[in-house]
């Protein structure tokens, strides 16, 4: 059992009207966990109703769903959360070179605008699946959700480059060895932005940091970089569940997380490209009007 936080003092930053919440996992009873992930996270299962709590906590309006490790190839999860979630849902899900087109076409329908490849352990497709998962989501119109170690990044640049969808590199990156704003890495990010098919997402600053929080200093020196080199190409996302957490004394505090890591802005206006316009167009939003 893990107890999580789903409310308390609001975050000191305002989130702009419409803002997007673009990495995070929810659950509903009912799924279980498949062979080859990494099983589902700490009870109690954290549903759609505990994110809507999440939500009006921190001030997010929409979200985008990404499928978690544990239901592998079987979609059926994510497509139930995001049909309680409603309107405000768009989804990330796993798929393969040879989905066919019918099955494509059911999850358009039911609102997926991406596939995810997780090139890390527990993930159901790796960066060997990539060119495949690539023509697939590209006939559909589709991005790409990317994550694997960005230390290595260089190696896959033949790779990277060689993409026809839009995409984006997961979770700062992940350079789970550590990188200065002036290592050959960076460059080979403003390089990726620069072709103008790839986007960079602000989430789960904690997964790869070496120098820890609550500031987390090493990943904060490349965000500030990336977020002023090309503002209208970040995303944010919440990582919520924080499925890493397993303990209840692991479990991060949402609303400094917010804080710490939309401070790494130059500006307000950043901020609001990053949480609204950006995610928006890369995920099929229509423009917020409520």
């Amino acid at each position: 059992m893990i107890e999580r936080t789903y409310t308390g003092p609001r975050p000191r930053t305002v989130l702009p009207r419409g803002t997007i919440d673009t990495q995070m996992h929810m659950y509903l009873p009912g799924f279980p966990a498949l062979p080859g992930g990494p099983g589902l996270p700490v009870d109690p299962l954290p549903t759609p109703d505990d994110y809507r709590r999440t939500m009006a906590w921190l001030g997010i309006d929409r979200v985008v769903v990404t499928q978690g490790n544990a239901h592998q190839f079987d979609n059926a999860c994510l497509l139930a959360c995001i049909a309680a979630m409603g309107d405000v849902a768009r989804g990330v899900a796993v798929i393969a070179g040879d989905t066919p087109d019918a099955e494509m076409r059911r999850l358009c329908d039911a609102g997926i605008v991406g596939a995810r490849i997780m090139d890390l352990p527990g993930g159901a497709v790796g960066l060997a699946g990539l060119a495949d998962v690539d023509a697939r989501a590209h006939a559909f119109g589709w991005m790409l959700a990317v994550q694997f170690d960005g230390t290595h990044i260089l190696d896959r640049m033949p790779q990277l480059l060689a993409l026809k969808s839009r995409f984006v590199l997961d979770h700062h990156g992940k350079f789970f060895s550590g990188i200065a704003p002036d290592s050959p890495q960076v460059d080979a990010v403003k390089r990726l932005i620069d072709t103008g098919k790839c986007w960079f997402k602000f989430a789960g600053c904690y997964e790869s940091s070496r120098s820890g929080g609550p500031d987390y200093g090493d990943i904060a020196a490349i965000a500030r970089l990336i977020a002023a080199y090309a503002p209208e190409r970040i995303i944010w996302g919440t990582n919520w569940p924080h499925n890493a957490a397993r303990v209840t004394a692991d479990y991060p505090d949402d609303a400094a997380l917010t804080d710490t890591v939309l401070s790494w802005f130059p500006s307000e206006r950043e901020r609001r490209l990053a949480l609204v316009d950006n995610p928006q167009a890369l995920f099929g939003f229509s423009s917020w009007s409520h």
